[in-house]
């Protein structure tokens, strides 16, 4: 298998557009740029309005959920920093989140599927389906969080939309790396996309007793190509899933391994308020350096949180203070991911 290099990025968050800056306003606990505003009564960390020539088209954006748009932003921006990676055999794997579409949308196509107060999959093929403007389907699979970024930018090599509430994105990311490593494409793009703003979505959140959470959204990708890419940004070594199935404790006891082997000099943390404070005091008996908590900055954005967590790591590589940096998450899924960045020749 092949080394994997990092040798482009991208994103877009609640800081704006771009990548650079992000791990040392973590660093230095600058939380002032970030734009949280009241919304409908709930503090929210939202990207701000993007320039025109930055955001999607208006009409693109009557097909597409937040989290797909964001996906496309991302997507452009990462094409026209780095303009000389390929396209038509590029890869992209996404971390994805649930679908985002227009409330009223979704009230008329339910409420045409319920009968005697329940929801019934037959009324729903017969009657809810037509009940909503038919062009609704592109906002509400969640798949097109990936389709939407990959027909505008032209990419058609293999590709997968990983559902993810945190540690799925990690598996994306794996899934690109492992294609650019195995050869079967020369790029991919890897990271997740999401918006936490939308009502339904924050339903979800609170139910899972996250209400001490701030909403996010944002999106950020990694262009992966072959370790002989010149130079590098960094280089990818490790995308691992640790599965939560017999409790976080036990999960976090297995990343714990990996990360002695890794020896960072920092971690950042893509973590829930109530999943926060073991990941720290597991990354603090490890990690010789900081520990950086991303929601201060980028609020829970599900999907997004791991992959706006490593362009942060990612931007702590870039000034030659730190060798190596790890990322941590520990997301509503329950499992625990681990992503570990390195700048290339660290000893």
């Amino acid at each position: 298998m092949r080394p994997v290099a990092v040798v482009a990025a991208s994103a877009v968050s609640a800081r704006g557009l771009g990548w650079r800056g992000l791990g040392k306003a973590l660093l230095s606990g600058d939380k002032a740029a970030t734009p949280c505003e009241v919304l409908g009564g709930l503090l929210a960390a939202q990207v701000p309005a993007l320039p025109t020539a930055q955001d999607v088209e208006p009409r693109q954006r009557k097909l597409m959920s937040r989290g797909a748009r964001l996906s496309c932003v991302a997507a452009r921006q990462l094409f026209l920093d780095a303009p000389s990676l390929p396209r038509e055999e590029t890869g992209f794997f996404l971390g994805v989140g649930a679908s985002g579409g227009a409330v009223e949308e979704l009230e008329a196509m339910l409420d045409a599927s319920i009968s005697e107060g329940r929801f019934e999959l037959g009324r729903f093929g017969s009657a809810g389906l037509g009940a909503c403007n038919p062009l609704f389907a592109f906002q509400l699979m969640n798949n097109y969080t990936l389709c939407h970024a990959a027909i505008r930018e032209g990419l058609r090599g293999p590709n997968a939309a990983i559902f993810s509430r945190g540690v799925g994105t990690v598996l994306a990311l794996a899934e690109a790396r492992h294609a650019v490593a195995s050869g079967e494409c020369e790029a991919a793009l890897g990271g997740g996309a999401d918006s936490a703003l939308h009502p339904v979505t924050w339903a979800e959140l609170r139910r899972d007793e996250e209400a001490d959470a701030v909403p996010g959204e944002g999106a950020a990708l990694l262009a992966l190509a072959s370790g002989r890419a010149e130079r590098p940004l960094a280089m990818l070594e490790r995308c691992e899933v640790h599965p939560g199935r017999q409790g976080l404790a036990l999960a976090l006891e297995s990343a714990k391994r990996s990360l002695l082997e890794m020896r960072p000099e920092r971690v950042v943390l893509a973590a829930t308020p109530k999943r926060s404070g073991a990941a720290r005091e597991l990354a603090s008996s490890v990690c010789s350096g900081a520990v950086l908590e991303a929601a201060g900055l980028f609020g829970e954005a599900l999907a997004a949180s791991a992959s706006l967590a490593t362009v942060a790591a990612l931007d702590l590589l870039q000034d030659g203070d730190v060798s190596r940096a790890a990322v941590l998450v520990t997301g509503p899924d329950g499992d625990v991911g681990l992503i570990g960045l390195s700048r290339e020749g660290a000893p």
